[in-house]
């Protein structure tokens, strides 16, 4: 018997109104494909209740000559009340050189028929979105979903069908924030043997796993942490988690759910890092109003190292190097004299560190800057008094850089971009916080 899938349908050419802040990815001077695609099917909620839905599924795929095989699914996330692909920001550059396809799937209802947001920009209310439906009804105005009670089964049905549609014989899970609490409740109590998902990438969960079903027809974040610490089984299927230092002590509360490494499961803490930063906000870091600028962690260059390994590992190659957790005491980080985080996945931003990058913003911030972290300048006579000279400071840089090739939380691609992020200047003169 053939398990249940969306049926496909393509929509004409338009504004799929999935943007993000940086400057988008030419596909088709690479010979990539984009179409957008209604997505519809009968779904069954985990208490066994059928309804109908029609959702949008956004896909991007390589031509096949180039095509890797493998399908990235993600969860699309819609704690602003509209929806944003903040895996894709990320991990583009991967998927584009590597050859993945890639779905943007519209699994909770808020994206697709509006609701409130579970983030502000202003501090104040989140706001309330009018979803695909509202937002161009002329467009997605047939589109209806049933409610978040059904978002798991529509998720996984939409990702078989695009697996059929680009040809795929590996499909993984990824999603960030709202998104990976929604695929960590997946894991524990939806996959199975007849799951299309052969690895999950989780970014940033919260401790807490989202209810299997909402009270009411939608999920938010303040109703997931407001959920009892939970652990990931770690032994259906790969599955690599990745957590920023927002995550562990702060906004997100992971520390309470921190669990060892298992047999398919294994967490990468990362130093230095905060939930969102710099590369996914990109030029529109001045319309958060945040008091400090925001995190410039190197994040990014773990997550792509990340999906490569989780991507082997998924199709039978060696696991993904083991990390040491990020050093808690009590209910701080332990650090060093520079107040850079101790322990975790490390980066030269943080091995030769010439600023203070925090998962924290200063005391009073608004709840996004706060999910944005903070990069605070250190003086120039202190970085001379660590570095010696410009010439010490990038050889230092250079073998954290090295280093972090030779672990795996890098690719070795990446070298180049990781380098040219090193900041000489700032051992000559009085740091420019931009």
């Amino acid at each position: 018997m053939s398990l249940p899938s969306a049926v496909l349908s393509p929509l004409p050419p338009g504004d799929h109104r999935l943007h993000g802040a940086r400057p988008p990815v030419d596909l088709e001077a690479l010979g990539w494909t984009e179409v957008e695609h209604t997505a519809s099917g009968v779904a069954r909620s985990p208490s066994g209740v059928e309804a109908s839905y029609v959702v949008r599924v956004l896909v991007r795929h390589p031509p096949a000559d180039t095509a890797s095989g493998t399908l990235c699914a993600e969860w699309l996330n819609v704690s602003s009340g509209a929806e944003a692909a903040p895996e894709w920001t990320y991990l583009a550059e991967e998927l584009l050189r590597a050859g993945h396809a890639w779905a943007g799937v519209s699994a909770q209802v808020v994206g697709v028929m509006g609701g409130a947001g579970s983030v502000a920009v202003d501090g104040g209310a989140p706001p309330t979105s009018p979803g695909l439906v509202g937002s161009d009804p002329q467009r997605y105005g047939d589109l209806a979903h049933p409610g978040d009670a059904w978002c798991h089964d529509v998720y996984t049905q939409v990702a078989r069908a695009v697996r059929d549609l680009v040809d795929a014989d590996l499909v993984l899970a990824v999603g960030e924030s709202q998104s990976a609490c929604l695929l960590s409740r997946h894991l524990v109590s939806v996959h199975g043997p007849d799951s299309p998902f052969g690895g999950y990438l989780v970014h940033s969960r919260a401790g807490a796993l989202p209810a299997l079903e909402p009270d009411g027809p939608q999920h938010t974040m303040a109703a997931v942490l407001a959920q009892q610490p939970s652990v990931l089984h770690d032994d259906l299927v790969p599955t690599l988690v990745v957590q920023t230092e927002t995550d562990v002590l702060g906004r997100m509360r992971s520390l309470p759910a921190r669990q060892p490494d298992g047999p398919w499961l294994r967490t990468w803490e990362v130093a230095g890092t905060a939930h969102a930063d710099k590369f996914q906000i990109d030029a529109f870091e001045e319309l958060l109003g945040c008091p400090t600028p925001v995190n410039r962690g190197q994040q990014v260059f773990v997550l792509r190292a990340g999906l490569r390994a989780l991507e082997t590992w998924a199709r039978g190659g060696d696991a993904p190097p083991a990390a040491d957790p990020l050093e808690v005491v009590g209910e701080h980080y332990a650090t060093d004299d520079l107040g850079t985080t101790l322990g975790g996945v490390r980066t030269p931003a943080v091995d030769a560190a010439v600023e203070r990058l925090s998962g924290f913003a200063p005391e009073g911030a608004s709840l996004i800057c706060q999910l944005f972290g903070s990069t605070t300048p250190l003086p120039a006579g202190s970085l001379r008094a660590r570095w010696g000279s410009v010439e010490e400071y990038l050889a230092a840089y250079s073998a954290a850089t090295e280093a972090m090739i030779a672990a795996g939380f890098a690719c070795p691609e990446d070298r180049d971009a990781l380098l040219s992020e090193a900041r000489p200047q700032t051992l000559t003169q009085d740091q420019d916080p931009s």
